[in-house]
């Protein structure tokens, strides 16, 4: 029991702390995170990416369609960075990860953290 509640806490902390540390650098020549659907299309794979939306919709165990309110894409999701209050797809949700983009396949962002917006 004491270890499931020391996992709860320490993999979300985890997550957090593995966002690529060029996200802290805001001097000259720091990338901007990808704030949109249709930014990602244009931007690098492992991108940093910090996004306010709606998860619209579960497409498999961890994976979710992500919508920016123009555009969709799709997210993963780890159990251990959800919420842990519910959410549906009229929840305003902050996510923040990486850009994948592998090849012939539809980009889709890897999420380190999920941020329930009121």
């Amino acid at each position: 029991m004491k270890k499931q509640m020391a996992y709860r806490i320490v993999l979300p902390l985890l997550a957090i702390l593995s966002l690529p540390a060029a996200a802290q650098y805001t001097g000259p020549g720091a990338q901007a995170p990808v704030q949109s659907v249709a930014a990602a299309a244009a931007a690098k794979d492992d991108a940093v990416v910090d996004m306010t939306g709606f998860i619209v919709r579960q497409l498999t165990a961890d994976k979710y369609l992500f919508s920016d309110g123009k555009q969709q894409i799709r997210v993963e999701i780890d159990s251990a960075v959800f919420p842990r209050q519910p959410i549906n797809d009229k929840t305003r949700v902050r996510i923040r990860g990486e850009l994948e983009k592998d090849f012939l396949e539809s980009p889709e962002i890897d999420v380190k953290l999920v941020e329930v917006l009121k």
